[in-house]
């Protein structure tokens, strides 16, 4: 189960590299950023606006660990589409890195037999399955709708012209159906996840929409939709 808990992934060595690249070789600012470190923890480097474009050119022997790097990415781009949650942030980090794993993306869960590359395979295993296993049909519904549409829109696009497949209001009407139902669960309470999923269904083409600048700016820049 995915769980909004990135930013509890980061080591001392992360929080020493971002010191490091926000201090820009300045003695004197390293020990402000350290004593800013100690007295308000993490949350305010990890939002320094520099932060962004200093891990994506950093050229050290000190490398960002995935979690550092998929958090910083995801929250400033939160952020600047007006979506200021570190939760939130902190969850849809989780899910990048999870579903960029062999074929997570496909599957209910790691240890879930059953692969499905489309939402109607998903929205007939909701209908088929119960208890438990439900609840997180639900919340996949919500996240492969979100990974498909906020980092490959262009795939949505292409499909849609080749093969007169749904376009990205599809998406959006039923990965906000799947958050919405998943958050008023019992389990998503039990999870820490009912805000979160209530959060992502409520704002789901925002999130969608911050993550495709993410995605055009670090993983396709020579994208064009």
């Amino acid at each position: 189960m995915i769980r909004a808990n990135t930013r509890g992934r980061l080591t001392a060595a992360d929080l020493q590299l971002v010191i490091l690249l926000l201090s820009s070789g300045s003695a004197q600012r390293r020990a402000y950023l350290e004593r800013r470190l100690t007295t308000e923890g993490p949350d305010p480097l990890l939002d320094a606006p520099e932060l962004v474009e200093r891990l994506l050119t950093v050229r050290s022997m000190l490398l960002p660990s995935e979690a550092l790097f998929f958090y910083v990415l995801v929250r400033h781009a939160l952020r600047n589409s007006g979506l200021d949650d570190r939760d939130l942030a902190d969850y849809l980090a989780a899910l990048l890195l999870e579903f960029g794993q062999r074929d997570r993306a496909w599957r209910i869960d790691w240890n879930d037999d059953q692969q499905h590359r489309y939402l109607v395979d998903i929205l007939a295993d909701l209908e088929a399955t119960g208890g438990e296993r439900r609840f997180k049909v639900m919340v996949h519904l919500g996240n492969y709708a979100l990974w498909l549409t906020g980092l490959f829109p262009d795939y949505i696009a292409a499909r849609r012209l080749r093969k007169a497949g749904p376009d990205v209001s599809y998406y959006d009407a039923l990965g906000s159906r799947g958050f919405g139902m998943a958050s008023d669960h019992a389990l998503a309470a039990q999870y820490g996840l009912d805000l979160v999923l209530r959060t992502a269904a409520d704002r789901f083409s925002s999130l969608r929409s911050a993550l495709n600048g993410m995605s055009d700016r670090v993983f396709f820049p020579s994208s064009t939709h």
